[in-house]
């Protein structure tokens, strides 16, 4: 199996940092195209359509996460798309890998947000059961 393009997703958490140094292992170790995305979610209305942007969780700071992640990667000698965005994280990491045609998503866990939490599922746990390619789940060590 060879990975050709890979989209990870990305927020300042530990999780993430390490999922990011996979992917950047992956994108080398295949000659890959890397895909960074950071998702602002949007808060959910009692109707469950999207609501106003979380404002602990703003689109600038997620736009500040891509720099560290860019920063990151360019001292591993790697170059990648970054894309910054608003709205449900699963839902958005989802419909990048299938526009990208991506086959491998990378993606770390950590406690569920409350989002998550009312929903029964993790952004990666949502993310896995939407797409047809294959998920990485990095758990960072405890």
């Amino acid at each position: 199996m060879s990975y050709q393009k890979i989209v990870l997703g990305y927020d300042e958490s530990e999780a993430a940092k390490l999922a990011l140094e996979r992917a950047a292992m992956l994108a080398k170790a295949f000659g890959a195209e890397l895909i960074v995305a950071s998702v602002a979610p949007v808060m959910m209305s009692s109707t469950r359509s999207g609501g106003p942007i979380d404002p602990t969780d703003p689109p600038e700071a997620h736009v500040e996460e891509l720099k560290h992640a860019r920063a990151y990667l360019d001292g591993q000698g790697l170059t990648a798309d970054y894309l910054p965005g608003v709205g449900d994280p699963a839902q958005t990491l989802a419909e990048l890998a299938k526009d990208r045609d991506a086959d491998l998503i990378v993606l770390g866990t950590h406690e569920p947000s409350l989002i998550g939490r009312l929903f029964g599922q993790s952004v990666s746990e949502a993310v896995a059961h939407r797409v047809h390619c294959d998920v990485l789940i990095v758990h960072p060590n405890h």
